[in-house]
């Protein structure tokens, strides 16, 4: 058998055929295509617009970029390319670029054929160890991607500095029959692009000024942030032109999307706590993200990525975990106070436009949650409540206050909703009545942010909920607008 083979005779008797990397890709792919298989596992949100493109250009046999903003599983998918691969398979031992026993393109592995002829060696390579990526950086030198001449080499072999025995390969070449990736592009100095749109093209590599003749066997995939073609870089032409697929990829288009992955990713599980994460909750820090991936004060050709929702949940379960462990309570639940405690897990991942940065990225997160506990309302029906919430604001208007400590546990915290008439009504009314009691002030919190965000009651730094404060008028007259940066209270 092939996979047996420990010399070049033995795999010359064995079934085992050449083929390129792009054969075997392609190969591969049409195998999952036709059982089902699924060729992106974790990836959530590109089966019908990003997954199909890439299965078109591997099945055309295409080197190809993925262009798109931070967060967008570029490198995940670059990564689980390597899934498509054979399991193994053979080069001649000792080979730096992974020769090819049938068809060595190294001066090393020729010279092994020619002196050992079907005794020479075979090695088998397991497909992990076939994917080399690399992030571009403007420090990244010619000897890092295709090599150098190494003059300790050249000496311990009584070779000439104009051998090939006397280079030492870069990643590129050491990448061979298999992937070469490299991430951020743009940042990659144009005279190491130049140096790959040869390889890719002609296959010949040229390391300080000597010819060499190396035609490589690799699939090169590259991943890019549109904005980085200006901020710090370009990609040069004659390199954009022998990329055969531009794949664009884009954040979650469904809440449902953006939920799934956020509960794919994030840390939620405790050292055996049981933790239970209201899906209010969770819609509420996705619809955060997509908020603010609409929102003008948010610079937009940065991105919002899909990491804010993840680490916003992550640190709102750190929120209640802590409260459950304060107040003796076996159940973590996080409510949509958590959220507002997650406020440091999502400034940071902002990038903001002057007129955001009048107003902080605290600030504007608020007025997110806000308007994001709004919506989620709204999805739950919260149209169908509205009596109950006119006794909740009547309670406000009459001077009525409910301050809530972050550390309240979940029995005291629904003792003080039931002085508040009609809160726990509403909450009822919205609830399936399979809801936990934890569950249950979840659900009276998005009320109260609903009223928040339709400024019918307001919400204090520290918590506590009143009466809506009046707006005032700007000195040059006119009222600013619900939500705006300029707004004074």
């Amino acid at each position: 058998m092939a996979e047996r083979a420990t010399t070049l005779g033995e795999l010359k008797e064995s079934d085992w055929r050449t083929r390129s990397v792009k054969d075997e890709l392609r190969a591969n792919l049409l195998r999952k295509l036709a059982t089902g298989e699924d060729l992106f596992p974790g990836i959530v949100g590109y089966e019908d617009s990003v997954v199909p493109q890439i299965a078109n250009a591997l099945l055309a046999r295409q080197n190809f970029i993925l262009l798109g903003l931070r967060g967008q599983a570029k490198s995940r998918i670059v990564r689980q390319l390597v899934s498509l691969l054979d399991e193994e398979i053979p080069v001649l031992e000792g080979s730096e670029v992974n020769d090819d026993p049938l068809r060595p393109v190294s001066r090393y592995g020729r010279l092994l054929v020619q002196e050992q002829g079907d005794a020479a060696p075979v090695a088998w390579v397991p497909r992990e160890h076939r994917f080399v990526e690399k992030l571009a950086t403007p420090d990244v030198t010619i000897a890092d991607i295709l090599g150098d001449v190494d003059p300790i080499r050249a000496a311990r072999g009584g070779h000439v500095l104009a051998d090939e025995l006397s280079i030492h390969f870069g990643l590129l070449p050491r990448a061979n029959r298999g992937i070469f990736a490299v991430n951020e592009l743009p940042d990659l100095a144009g005279k190491i692009q130049v140096g790959l749109f040869n390889v890719m093209q002609e296959g010949d590599v040229q390391i300080k000024g000597y010819p060499v003749r190396l035609p490589l066997d690799v699939l090169l995939v590259f991943t890019a942030n549109p904005e980085d073609y200006t901020a710090r870089g370009k990609i040069i032409t004659p390199l954009k032109d022998r990329i055969g697929a531009e794949v664009s990829t884009h954040y979650p288009r469904t809440i449902p999307d953006g939920v799934a992955i956020t509960r794919q990713e994030a840390w939620t599980e405790r050292d055996g706590a049981r933790v239970m994460v209201p899906d209010i909750v969770e819609e509420v820090i996705e619809r955060v993200a997509f908020l603010a991936r609409q929102d003008k004060r948010v610079d937009q050709r940065s991105g919002v990525s899909q990491r804010m929702p993840i680490t916003a949940l992550e640190a709102a379960v750190s929120s209640a975990e802590r409260r459950a462990v304060l107040c003796g309570e076996d159940t973590v639940v996080p409510r949509v106070s958590d959220v507002h405690a997650a406020l440091p897990a999502m400034t940071g991942k902002l990038e903001l436009e002057y007129e955001g940065e009048l107003v902080g990225s605290q600030t504007i997160v608020r007025e997110l949650i806000a308007a994001a506990a709004a919506e989620t309302f709204e999805n739950r029906g919260g149209a169908g409540v509205e009596e109950q919430l006119e006794e909740v604001v009547d309670y406000f208007e009459r001077g009525g206050m409910l301050r809530l400590g972050d550390t309240a546990g979940t029995a005291a915290t629904l003792e003080g909703f039931g002085t508040v008439p009609g809160l726990l009504d509403a909450v009822e009314d919205l609830s399936t009545g399979e809801e936990s009691d934890g569950e249950r002030v979840a659900l009276a919190e998005l009320v109260l942010e609903a009223l928040v965000a339709a400024r019918r009651i307001s919400r204090g730094g520290t918590g506590d909920y009143e009466r809506a404060a009046p707006l005032r008028r700007r000195p040059g007259g006119g009222m600013p607008g619900a939500g705006g940066p300029a707004m004074e209270v």
